[in-house]
C-alpha cells in the first residue's frame, strides 16, 4: 500500500483529467470512480473522485469546485532518460497548456510539470563547480531541456 497519495483539486475536469494522464503514462489506469449522490454538493451524478495510477503510483483527483487552483509551488517531476523521453511527455502534456522555462511546462488543467532528464541532475551536483555552473547556465536558456546542450556545456574547457 502506498502511504502517501497526490490528492488533485479540479473544479469540474478531474475525470477528463485522468484520462488525460492515463493515455500518456504508461501503466496507467483508472481504480474507483465515486460520483456526488442527493446531497451533492456537486450536481447529482457528477464523478466526485477518482482514484488512479500512473506508472504504478496512486493519486487521486477531486471535482471540488472552483475555489482552488494550482500554482507553480507544486509540481511533478519525469525522470527521463533520453531526448526522445523528453520530447515524447513535453509534447503530450504541454499540448493546450503552456510552456513556461528550464524544462517546466502547465498543462491545460493548470497542472505543473518538470521534464527533467536525469543526467542534468548528474551535471548539477558534479564536484567541479565550473562544469555544474555552465551546464546551470545552458539549462537557464532553455524552455524543454536539450539533452546534446547540457552535455556541449558540461564538456566545455
Amino acid at each position: 500500500m502506498q502511504r502517501i497519495s497526490p490528492f488533485l483539486w479540479f473544479n469540474t475536469e478531474a475525470e477528463q483529467a485522468v484520462n488525460f494522464y492515463c493515455s500518456i503514462f504508461k501503466d496507467s489506469k483508472i481504480l474507483t470512480m465515486s460520483r456526488y449522490g442527493e446531497t451533492g454538493p456537486g450536481p447529482k451524478e457528477s464523478v466526485m473522485v477518482v482514484k488512479f495510477q500512473l506508472n504504478g503510483l496512486e493519486y487521486y483527483a477531486l471535482n471540488g469546485g472552483p475555489e482552488f487552483k494550482f500554482t507553480e509551488a507544486i509540481s511533478f517531476t519525469v525522470n527521463c532518460e533520453t531526448q526522445q523521453e523528453v520530447d515524447y511527455y513535453w509534447s503530450k502534456l504541454v499540448e493546450g497548456g503552456q510552456e513556461i522555462q528550464c524544462g517546466w511546462l502547465k498543462d491545460k488543467f493548470g497542472l505543473c510539470w518538470q521534464i527533467t532528464p536525469v543526467i542534468l541532475g548528474q551535471y548539477l551536483g558534479d564536484k567541479d563547480p565550473k562544469k555544474a555552473a555552465r551546464v546551470m547556465q545552458a539549462m537557464m536558456q532553455m524552455v524543454k531541456i536539450d539533452i546534446q546542450k547540457l552535455k556541449d556545456a558540461y564538456a566545455q574547457e
